[in-house]
Formats: C-alpha cells, structure tokens, sequence
C-alpha cells in the first residue's frame, strides 16, 4: 500500500488523482466508485452525501454524486460513464462513514459504458505515489494528519 504525506493509497485500486477517487473493478463487468483518504482529509468530516439515483445514467467526467462537510460542497466525479446499479445507503445515512474509512465506505456502483477507455485514464495503486505527491505538492496540501 502507498503511503503518501500520511494518505493510504491501498495497491488493488485504481484512482482518478486530479479527482480523488478510488475504482475497484467488481469482476461483473460493474466498478465500484469511492473517495480517497486525501478527499476525506481534504473536505473534513462529511455531514452530507447525495449519490445519484440509481438507474440513472451519467457522462464520463460528470458528477455520480453530491459531497458535503462543514467546510466544502461539491461533486464527485467519475472518469467512466455509465449507469449507476447500487448506492451506499449507509453513507447516506451516516456520511462520516468516509471519514473513519473510505476505501470501505463506497459511494456508488456503476455498470460502465466504455470501461476500457476510462480504465486507460486511470493510475494502478501501485503506481500512485508519485502522481500524488505532485498533486499534494501543487495544490500545498500537508496530507493527512
């Protein structure tokens, strides 16, 4: 696993780092979509979480959901279209879920449209630390304390 300025990065995960977010491939055919430590740190405690519904379709680089903490709102992109199949309905319950520990605490499923040309834009877990380090470097971020 990749430890990054305090962030885990677990290896069998593949990540969007310009959008902190996790994807693990199911083995169905389906991804699994959720934020990474350094989103969790970045945002501070979640106290909202509004995914998309499922069934609905959603466009490469478009938001699968709706983030919120006392200090940030925003969405939470995937680089994969498609349609969304499942929702964590305990993070909608208790969003700070995330925060004790993301990789757990997914936030959607999604049956991708085109999932070899998404995949091709994302990093291995085990090439992660270096693209990170540059991301938290450009954006002065310390890591996760």
């Amino acid at each position: 696993m990749a430890n990054v300025r305090g962030c885990n990065l677990p290896d069998d995960l593949l990540y969007d780092v310009e959008n902190h977010i996790w994807i693990a491939e199911e083995g169905d055919g389906n991804i699994k979509i959720g934020m990474t430590t350094v989103a969790t740190a970045l945002a501070g405690e979640l106290v909202a979480f509004t995914p998309k519904k499922v069934g609905k379709s959603i466009k490469p680089g478009k938001s699968c959901a709706i983030v919120e903490s006392g200090k940030w709102v925003g969405p939470a992109k995937t680089v994969a279209g498609g349609e969304i199949v499942a929702i964590n309905d305990a993070l909608v319950a208790q969003p700070s879920l995330a925060n004790a520990d993301p990789y757990a605490n997914w936030m959607v499923i999604l049956k991708p449209d085109d999932w070899a040309s998404a995949k091709g834009e994302l990093t291995p877990g085990s090439d992660v630390a270096a693209p990170y380090e540059a991301k938290m470097a450009a954006d002065g971020f310390e890591g996760c304390a």
